[in-house]
């Protein structure tokens, strides 16, 4: 199932579930998509009401007086961020310019998030993916890819590798061996960090290794790798 969202709504819904103790964004998503039917806008998340809040959590014949595990102050907080009202202050990092064509030399790479601007995920539960075009001497920010859409999909692991297709590398916390076979096959690298850090940080080491890049990064770039170019100048000679 599709749930044809935006960024903007995509992240209200992830961080209303987060205030939501034992839900998860994409069963939220699942709940407010069957009360307020496909696509899943803004609009219609800035009409959700408490009392259709409380519905979702506890069925379809809830009241006032029933429990639903979260007391009112909470709900009305959800009901304010799935409005967008808390949303503009979020720990979402901005982005940089960036316009097709503008860092020459550059590969994409995407980075498995939670919060920030954090490497701090794993492929397959991730939040979002932070999407970095990385040049020699600079690196920016330029897209952010919720994950909410791709875990309704019949095969997640295929969507979460299609939502970064068009990326070179994906770094992540950990990956399985069946989901790294299907980030393989849409043609992005999966590099594993030992422990979560700041994206940028992280994508340092990368960087410095693009002017001279190794052979598995050679051949991502399509250029001779370092280590093979004085086997090249021997046969010249």
């Amino acid at each position: 199932m599709s749930t044809s969202m935006t960024r903007e709504a995509a992240l209200r819904v992830a961080l209303a579930a987060r205030e939501l103790p034992g839900v998860r964004a994409a069963g939220l998503v699942t709940a407010l998509v069957e009360r307020l039917g496909l696509p899943l806008t803004e609009t219609k998340l800035a009409a959700v009401t408490v009392g259709d809040l409380r519905e979702i959590l506890a069925g379809d014949h809830a009241d006032e007086s029933c429990v639903v595990g979260v007391d009112g102050d909470r709900l009305k907080a959800v009901v304010r961020l799935l409005w967008g009202e808390e949303v503009a202050h979020s720990e979402l990092p901005p982005l940089d310019a960036y316009v097709d064509g503008a860092m020459p030399g550059s590969i994409r790479v995407a980075c498995a998030s939670n919060g920030g601007e954090q490497l701090d995920g794993h492929f397959g539960s991730c939040e979002r993916f932070l999407i970095y075009q990385v040049a020699p001497d600079e690196v920016r920010l330029v897209a952010l890819r919720p994950t909410l859409e791709a875990d309704h999909a019949e095969d997640r692991n295929a969507a979460r590798a299609q939502l970064i297709a068009d990326c070179q590398v994906v770094y992540v916390q950990s990956i399985g061996g069946p989901a790294a076979a299907k980030v393989v096959r849409a043609g992005v690298h999966p590099v594993k960090v030992a422990r979560p850090a700041a994206a940028r940080e992280s994508l340092l080491r990368l960087q410095q290794t693009l002017s001279s890049p190794p052979p598995w990064l050679a051949k991502i770039m399509g250029v001779a790798a370092a280590s093979l170019e004085r086997f090249a100048a021997c046969d010249e000679e």
